[in-house]
């Protein structure tokens, strides 16, 4: 149907027996669509169909059926799809499962809006979901409906748009001191002394410290390889490469972790260029949850005089730290870490207060060495001569004035 002007008009109406009016259009897919709700005078019909025509020709249309579709059927098809490592789905599967499908998987995608997300988020935190959980749920909820969004058109926008709720506060993570390093080695069995020593002054992760092997030890160097690393799955260990391309690297060790890989290596490790460095009681690859219940971990850390809760990947933390005390620029601490990003390397680049004072202390023994050189030139003074005024005194120093 053509209007006045001859342009063929978007679309058409009808009016039905009840008076009322319906609208029909052809949408992109080339199927025919009709108006979810009848108009009581055709100009409103048409009006309706003026609206669906500028989100066609703004590419902001969604077909209607597709916001059908509920959370429950479209978050888990979303991370099957991914390319992900194991325990980084393991991980999703988990968050999704726990934090978003009792709360949200009912609802149809073109149901959730902002709104829908605050009143998630309030009763997961009310009902004691974790706050770092709930974060984590956020972004990937985000994530999942950013490709509902963007790749297969059926939302306009994303609801997950809320400021702040995609971060939370971390409180710094406790370090150890170089001497409670050595105490909480010695209160371990003699097999774990050496991977508290390695993990605290080389900053590996869990994983990379449990999959090294004898042929990554080059104790000549004073270096590990770290090729791989261990992941805990759901009821297995999978090895596997670093979590990036920058953790495939290889890490200097200080004296006293070589001293003590070395002691170790000939203690409790196998004469085979592919044996484990660090294995359980039974000789078995390492499980972070078994390694904790061995040693005792809470009260081995008690014992060295940590105070607070201090966990195994604070090692690293202490590790770290150590080497930007130590002078470590943002890259090289990036080097070590294993990270691809300046923004974890950059946290170890604040001035703790014991290296500010050693700072302080090498600035003070350069100024004293420098101060008995230094020469100060000083531009001499003329003194003033003090002169009576008045009387006899004509204004020349010295010199009576003329009289009579």
């Amino acid at each position: 149907m053509a209007n006045r002007k001859g342009r063929r008009r978007f679309g058409n109406t009808r009016k039905l027996p009840s008076g009322r009016f319906q609208a029909r259009y052809l949408g992109p897919d080339t199927m025919e669509r009709t108006a979810p709700a009848t108009f009581a005078t055709e100009r409103e019909a048409r009006k309706w169909l003026t609206l669906v025509e500028s989100e066609i020709i703004k590419g902001e249309w969604v077909a209607p059926e597709s916001g059908e579709i509920t959370l429950d059927e479209y978050g888990p098809k979303w991370i099957g799809e991914r390319k992900l490592e194991p325990r980084t789905r393991e991980l999703y599967e988990d968050l999704f499962r726990l934090n978003v499908r009792p709360y949200l998987g009912a609802l149809a995608l073109a149901s959730i809006r902002p709104a829908t997300i605050r009143s998630w988020r309030s009763r997961a935190l009310d009902g004691g979901r974790p706050e770092p959980q709930m974060v984590k749920a956020y972004r990937l909820l985000r994530s999942i409906l950013n490709t509902a969004t963007r790749e297969d058109g059926i939302l306009r926008e994303n609801p997950c748009r809320i400021r702040g709720y995609d971060s939370y506060h971390t409180p710094e993570r406790p370090t150890a001191t170089v001497a409670q390093v050595y105490a909480l080695a010695t209160a371990m069995p003699a097999r774990f002394a050496a991977l508290v020593i390695v993990a605290a002054f080389s900053g590996l992760r869990w994983g990379e410290l449990a999959a090294l092997r004898w042929c990554d030890v080059d104790l000549a160097a004073g270096s590990v390889r770290v090729p791989r690393k261990l992941a805990a799955l759901r009821g297995r260990l999978e090895f596997g490469p670093p979590k990036s391309e920058a953790g495939t690297r290889t890490v200097a060790l200080p004296a006293a972790a070589v001293d003590a890989l070395r002691v170790h290596l000939v203690a409790h490790v196998a004469d085979d260029p592919d044996a484990l460095v660090f294995t359980g009681e039974r000789g078995a690859a390492l499980r972070s949850s078994n390694f904790r219940r061995a040693v005792r971990w809470a009260e081995s850390v008690k014992v060295a005089g940590i105070a607070g809760e201090f966990h195994f990947h604070d090692l690293r933390h202490t590790g770290n730290t150590l080497a930007a005390a130590s002078g470590a620029s943002t890259r090289e601490l990036m080097h070590r870490m294993g990270h691809s990003s300046m923004r974890a390397a950059l946290i170890y680049q604040h001035a703790t207060s014991e290296r500010d004072r050693e700072i302080a202390a090498g600035m003070d023994r350069r100024i004293v060495g420098d101060a008995g050189k230094a020469k100060i030139a000083r531009k001499p003074r003329k003194k003033k001569r003090r002169t009576k005024r008045g009387g006899g005194d004509d204004g020349a120093a010295g010199v009576p004035a003329r009289t009579g």
